[in-house]
């Protein structure tokens, strides 16, 4: 034996000690440790290897460092690839290391990278469904239909998309999610197929209403949220009474929320409002393409890439800037400067709703200003535009922010609000 083997020989001893010995060692130790044994033992030693490579990639101590991150989750994705094929588990953790790494690779800003790798994922969920290893062969699909709406390739989005529904129809009633659905519509609306949207909306919309009617499965708040968006909807596709009716809907579900509240303790779902908030803003958004990438209008925001989310976020002092500044122009000629500061001011409301979801559920005291000071610029642009124009633009803020105060749990105020939208809209 010669020295190097030797040399082999005491790492593998000394790794097999660490491990077996009485005090856990850091999970820097056990990575030291596992590629040592994955070397000589890679069937055992390879999937654990993967593991603490994904736990160390998230360590607090460099939640500041992308590029300590990204280089620890691209050797855990390395690492997954090599994982046996036999693995009954192979597919499951190389599509979490594959994810991961994407992640940081979009956080650094590498998109053409992380567009491959969400590609090499569904790639690898087809492969591990072939293989009985998934249940579903658009397993690890999710990303790559996420950032082609970015990139703005909303037609593959939208296929992709519907693979995605039509899957999850496949395993039985119910199983198609909430957000799958709405990103289907979503995209297929963006891709311009206006019609097909409704359809799958309107699915949604039924879900709901299955949920609400049947055991109570759905909040109340969510019902009125979905049939807002609907009457939006088909008030685009110039469906009127349609439009008319959903409303109507609308605010019978408001009606209860004010006399009796939900019917049952919900947690957390401000995502639910934000997400259907910030899709009704799209067409007021630069649309993306590739190498100009743009938010997947449809997702919730904590599923847009990182560094989607922060350009979106990053640029809210410059739009606050921008109103500001026609928030003083208009004082001196409101005909001529009061439509635009509506609606920058509304893109404004809808970006600073997304960053108030994401920092706790305590909405009422940071948004209530903005949503208050939209219902005011409207009404002051009812003065002065034609009567078409403003009656849209009141409704509009109304509707905003009598949707906000449903989500601030303020019930009595979010049905008058809404009460006066059915009176200029029907």
């Amino acid at each position: 034996m010669d020295h190097a083997d030797k040399v082999d020989q005491d790492a593998v001893l000394r790794a097999r000690t660490m491990l077996l010995g009485s005090g856990r060692p850091s999970l820097g130790r056990q990575i030291e440790a596992y590629r040592v044994l994955s070397v000589v033992s890679p069937l055992a030693y390879l999937p654990k290897l993967t593991e603490a490579l994904l736990s160390y990639g998230y360590a607090p101590e460099i939640r500041d460092q992308p590029e300590v991150q990204l280089a620890r989750h691209a050797e855990a994705a390395a690492t997954a690839r090599l994982v046996d094929a036999g693995d009954p588990k192979r597919t499951a953790l190389l599509v979490r290391a594959l994810s991961a790494y994407r992640y940081t690779l979009y956080a650094v800003g590498r998109r053409a990278e992380g567009l491959a790798v969400c590609e090499e994922t569904a790639e690898a969920g087809r492969w591990g469904f072939a293989h009985g290893q998934v249940s579903s062969s658009v397993y690890g699909h999710g990303p790559l239909a996420a950032v082609l709406a970015e990139d703005g390739r909303h037609q593959e989005a939208a296929e992709l998309c519907g693979k995605l529904v039509r899957a999850a129809r496949s395993e039985g009633p119910g199983k198609v999610s909430f957000w799958a659905a709405v990103e289907w519509a979503a995209e297929l609306d963006a891709a311009g197929r206006h019609d097909a949207a409704l359809e799958a909306f309107a699915e949604i919309v039924d879900a709901g209403r299955a949920e609400v009617d049947g055991e109570g499965s759905s909040p109340l708040a969510v019902m009125a949220w979905q049939l807002v968006h609907q009457a939006g909807m088909l008030d685009a596709a110039g469906r009127h009474a349609e439009a008319s009716g959903a409303r109507q809907d609308a605010l019978a579900f408001l009606s209860e929320l004010d006399r009796t509240g939900e019917r049952k303790s919900w947690s957390n779902i401000l995502s639910w409002w934000t997400t259907l908030y910030a899709l009704s803003g799209r067409s007021a958004e630069p649309v993306g393409r590739p190498g100009a990438p743009a938010p997947p209008f449809g997702l919730p925001f904590l599923n847009w890439s990182p560094d989607i989310k922060q350009t979106y976020f990053d640029s809210l002092p410059t739009l606050e800037e921008q109103v500001a500044d026609l928030r003083r122009a208009a004082r001196s000629d409101p005909r001529e400067h009061l439509p635009a500061l509506v609606a920058q001011h509304r893109r404004l409301s809808i970006r600073s709703a997304l960053y108030w979801e994401k920092r706790g559920h305590r909405i009422l005291k940071p948004l209530r200003p903005i949503f208050d000071e939209g219902v005011v610029l409207a009404r002051r642009l009812a003065d002065v535009a034609g009567k078409d124009q403003s009656r849209e633009a009141l409704a509009r803020a109304l509707t905003d922010r009598s949707m906000f105060l449903v989500a601030a749990k303020q019930y009595g105020e979010a049905y008058d609000d809404y009460l006066e939208v059915l009176d200029l809209l029907g």
